[in-house]
């Protein structure tokens, strides 16, 4: 077991009391404060907080929503958008598509999905994997729509998206 204290010279160091700052830094930063504000509720330098920043990053730009159904590499293309730093991701396959449905009331599941649609607005584009119809519903949702269509609706089966392809769309939102 790992001790909390670790001694580093003549001075006794808290992991704990670290972790905390940084954890506060984070919280402070996300809810608006400049890093200079950061800094100085916190006794810090601006540059500290910026280089904590930079050592944490892990993409700049555009956020990105990543939705597709029915996939059949789903953990694929889910690892990949995670290594990718896209925000939001509902990869489902038809099993999955359907248990999703189905474990819910109507009212649940339209106001989860209303909830969802709302939220995506928020993001500077969602990349869309389904069908033909899928497809033509989701850019009259949302105007910042790159969609992929994996075939003619309906479709019933899982199909396989090209990983490298999801890549690039990825990398084209982030750095055009």
């Amino acid at each position: 077991m790992r001790s909390d204290l670790v001694r580093i010279g003549d001075k006794l160091i808290s992991r704990k009391k670290i972790m905390r700052t940084v954890e506060r830094i984070l919280e402070l930063r996300s809810q608006g404060s400049s890093q200079q504000e950061a800094a100085d509720m916190l006794g810090l330098d601006r540059s500290f907080v910026s280089r904590l920043e930079g050592a944490g990053e892990v993409r700049k730009g555009e956020r990105l929503a990543l939705i597709g159904f029915p996939i059949l590499n789903v953990e694929e293309l889910w690892s990949i958008a995670i290594s990718e730093g896209v925000e939001f991701i509902l990869i489902l396959n038809e099993k999955q598509r359907w248990h999703y449905v189905t474990r819910r009331t109507g009212a649940d599941l339209f106001n989860e999905v209303a909830e969802m649609l709302a939220g995506l607005r928020q993001f500077d584009a969602v990349i869309f994997l389904g069908s033909d119809r899928r497809l033509r519903w989701a850019e009259s949702i949302w105007d910042n729509v790159l969609g992929v269509e994996i075939g003619a609706s309906p479709i019933t089966e899982d199909k396989y998206v090209d990983p490298e392809l999801v890549r690039e769309l990825i990398r084209s939102v982030r750095c055009p």
